[in-house]
């Protein structure tokens, strides 16, 4: 620890340093310099010596601050999840980050509880410890405990899944890599500009610039933008999958009490869920991944918030039957993930084709104004008329994908087309409903009925449903939440 931290300071205080040094190397006064390395560093050894933790037989405990003393506790029974991260540097050195998360990690604004720099071993056996409730590594509870001792006689965890090479063809599908993409395109777009201009001075070519004709020269330039575009955005998307995923594995404890995810290529993370804690499923499924049959599949954990959905991932992009498969071994249970869905109706349709079209008609209206209005060109028009198909095409998807199911213990609601969903929600983990119905719902007949849970994005809706089916739905999943209410 007085190794890394000193060292991650240092990385935060980057850019600062930068100013230092060249207004050090402007000054001549090189104790700029030593004070600027000097302060970084002192706060990573203060931040050593000031933080402490125990494990207690009913809690856990984390010290910290050296002007502000803050002392974070929790109770044993509230962890949820336990999640070991080595980055190269704790890797070489043989540590981990431990990061754990309890009952209100979700919240806004909760401290996490982060204890820095443990040797390996020491940290898996602590995870062992708050997960099963079991002693820690070291009978002495005090202060800074722990063993660097391996615990013995533990059972080999049971694999569930284990990375596959081949499904790196399902990441330029996702749109992981567009924005990086997207960012170098803007900078060498900067970079463009300025030789463009110093190629158009020359008369020459600017003579032959003049007589290029306009209608083939933007057409060219979009096209050959999309093209980059996608050719950057599928590179980087190959890329943070390997780096993402490399070695992912997925496993159980021999005992079936936990979940643990194992992955990542410079800096490995190790996340450990409880499985009592596993509330259900997200069947992710965008319209890329779904057109050649792949999905990826996240837990439904309390304890970690819908924003972390990177820590509750069991099955990165992969083919779908692997998917189902595997959510049927994390839920003992195949039926949630193929159980056929209630169709919420024909004004749910209308209520899909409608908004499409409204939105694909403004196009061409638009263009059609600026045609009028302005000298473009009549052809600018022409595209937009492709809005109406792709509109009514898309439509139709997302009726078809619109839907709700009731399975043993769970229920089952799909949404969305460009970035569908599918979420198996345990029943017995809903806490509230929420009716939702706006203006244009309710001239339909129509409401959005929304699962409250303690887990995950704390919200799963069923988007569009009659309202006495919904009311019905409600009742039937819960028995007696909703029953007091009703007229």
């Amino acid at each position: 620890m007085l190794l890394v931290n000193p060292v991650q300071e240092l990385m935060r205080f980057l850019p600062i340093l930068v100013g230092v040094f060249i207004l050090g190397n402007n000054s001549d006064r090189s104790w700029w310099q030593i004070l600027g390395v000097a302060i970084p560093v002192a706060l990573g050894v203060f931040r050593y010596m000031t933080a402490r933790y125990r494990i207690t037989p009913t809690q856990v405990e984390l010290q910290r601050g050296l002007l502000t003393r803050k002392v974070l506790t929790a109770p044993l029974d509230r962890v949820r999840a336990v999640e070991l991260t080595s980055s190269p540097i704790h890797r070489i050195l043989g540590l981990a980050k431990v990061e754990i998360g309890t009952a209100s990690a979700g919240r806004e604004g909760t401290e996490k509880f982060v204890l820095d720099s443990l040797p390996l071993v020491q940290a898996r056996d602590m995870r062992v410890a708050l997960l099963h409730r079991a002693e820690p590594a070291s009978e002495d509870s005090g202060l800074g405990s722990g063993s660097d001792e391996p615990s013995l006689g533990t059972p080999e965890d049971v694999v569930l899944l284990r990375f596959d090479r081949r499904w790196v063809r399902f990441a330029p599908l996702t749109s992981s890599g567009n924005v990086i993409a997207a960012g170098l395109l803007a900078v060498l777009g900067q970079f463009g500009d300025a030789f463009g201009e110093r190629v158009f001075d020359d008369a020459d070519v600017a003579d032959w610039a003049t007589r290029f004709s306009l209608a083939i020269a933007v057409p060219v330039v979009v096209l050959g933008f999309i093209v980059a575009f996608l050719i950057l955005g599928a590179l980087f998307s190959v890329l943070g999958y390997l780096i993402s995923n490399w070695n992912f594995t997925l496993s159980r404890d021999a005992r079936g009490r936990s979940f643990h995810v194992r992955r990542g290529l410079f800096t490995s993370t190790e996340t450990s869920l409880e499985r009592e804690r596993v509330r259900g499923l997200e069947v992710i499924e965008p319209l890329g991944l779904r057109l050649v049959g792949a999905a990826r599949l996240a837990a439904i954990v309390t304890g970690v918030s819908g924003s972390e959905s990177s820590r509750s991932q069991l099955v990165p992009p992969a083919p779908r039957g692997i998917v189902d498969s595997t959510g049927a071994e994390v839920l003992d249970l195949s039926e949630p993930l193929h159980i056929p869905l209630t169709m919420h109706g024909a004004a749910a349709r209308r209520r899909r084709y409608t908004r499409a079209l409204l939105g694909a008609i403004a196009l061409p209206v638009v263009a059609v104004g600026l045609v009028v209005a302005t000298p473009v060109d009549w052809w600018v028009v022409l595209p937009t008329l492709l809005a109406v198909p792709v509109a009514l095409l898309l439509a139709a998807d997302r009726y078809r994908r619109l839907g709700h199911a009731l399975s043993e213990g769970y229920l089952v609601v799909r949404s969305g087309s460009l970035r569908g969903r599918r979420d198996v929600l345990q029943r017995s983990g809903i806490i509230g409903w929420n009716v939702q119905q706006s203006w244009f719902q309710r001239r339909a007949g129509l409401v959005t009925l929304v699962a409250t849970t303690a887990a995950g994005h704390q919200a799963y809706a069923a988007l569009d449903i009659p309202e006495d089916l919904a009311i019905e739905l409600a009742d039937t999943a819960v028995p007696g939440l909703v029953t007091p209410f009703l007229a």
